[in-house]
């Protein structure tokens, strides 16, 4: 999470909105030259919707005094070196174990969030390697798994770099799991940053391990269902798919947008208790591809995010960590 994309934001206009006199028709929301909302239009229906959503988020007791983490189980610990074959390993869950990986349960562990700790149950460690796997690798048309040897055998002396074969071939393997030691892991949940235990496996391929968090199921909350606002948004609406990274009061998240989309601008809306985001794009009147783009968009927070959930202004959904 401490990746942060260098894109501007553009600053927000809080508009404010008059009522017309009685009895007085009422006025058309500005367009431009082909007929569309206009960029300042638009920014004030955000807020509106944004004010709606915020005002819908209701999340229960789990949210504040439970353990409901917004990314995924298998994180990295550091740089991990990817060469390709492994980083397609890696998002695929390819491994293979070396070593014997102890099939007890260690005793509870501690969840620290910036406001407190949570004893929670743990998985072992054989346990952690089979949702850490996820399978053997396929058959990778031109590489093997391993090189092939002659039909009959080999028929010449290897050499320093093992036996010669007619073209070099990159081979289609999973990682290698050669240690493991329980440890933490950071996480973003609904109550900041917290440091989770974790299965820490040493992966001879990589320079760093990798980490499976070890909570037991029985302890991990579920994100709350996202309540959206029943009117549709207005036409160049964007919705956020998820966070790519949080860096003190810098936000960066993905927006959803068309390919042929243009002019993507990132709006927020900040609150005690969440903070809103969407975004406005300018959608091509031509024919274009029917295809979701992945967006990132960077803002810039009043105050650090802490604890306050980041949502969608299109769903209401709570937005997740994109997985690393």
């Amino acid at each position: 999470m401490r990746r942060s994309a260098v894109l501007l934001g553009l600053p927000l206009l809080m508009l404010a909105a008059g009522c017309a006199p009685a009895g007085s028709e009422p006025t058309a929301a500005p367009t431009d030259l082909v007929g569309r909302p206009s960029a300042d239009h638009r920014s004030e229906a955000f807020h509106q919707r944004a004010t709606e959503v915020a005002e819908a988020w209701r999340p229960g007791p789990a949210w504040s005094g439970g353990y409901v983490p917004l990314e995924g189980p298998t994180l990295l610990t550091g740089d991990p070196g990817f060469t390709p074959d492994t980083e397609t390993a890696f998002r695929a869950g390819w491994y293979r174990d070396q070593i014997a990986l102890p099939g007890e349960r260690p005793a509870d562990g501690a969840i620290r969030f910036p406001d407190g700790t949570l004893t929670v149950p743990l998985v072992s460690a054989a346990e952690a390697y089979r949702q850490l796997d996820q399978g053997d690798t396929p058959v990778c048309e031109g590489r093997p798994q391993v090189p092939p040897l002659p039909k009959d055998g080999p028929t010449i002396e290897p050499g320093p770099d093992g036996w010669a074969t007619s073209a070099p071939q990159s081979t289609c393997t999973p990682l290698t799991v050669t240690a493991v030691r329980l440890g933490t892991a950071p996480v973003l949940t609904s109550r900041g940053e917290a440091q989770v235990p974790a299965w820490l496996f040493t992966v001879d391929e990589l320079r760093s391990p990798v980490a499976r968090l070890a909570v037991a199921a029985e302890a991990v909350g579920a994100v709350p269902e996202p309540t959206a606002p029943s009117r549709p948004a207005p036409t160049g609406f964007v919705g956020a798919q998820d966070i790519e990274s949080v860096d003190g009061v810098r936000l960066t998240y993905r927006l959803g947008v068309g390919a042929c989309d243009t002019e993507v601008t990132p709006l927020v809306q900040e609150h005690d208790g969440a903070v809103v985001v969407g975004g406005l794009v300018t959608t091509s009147v031509d024919l274009c591809t029917e295809q979701l783009k992945l967006e990132p968009v960077t803002v810039t927070l009043k105050a650090p995010l802490g604890a306050r959930p980041v949502l969608d202004v299109l769903t209401g959904a709570p937005l997740r960590i994109a997985p690393r």
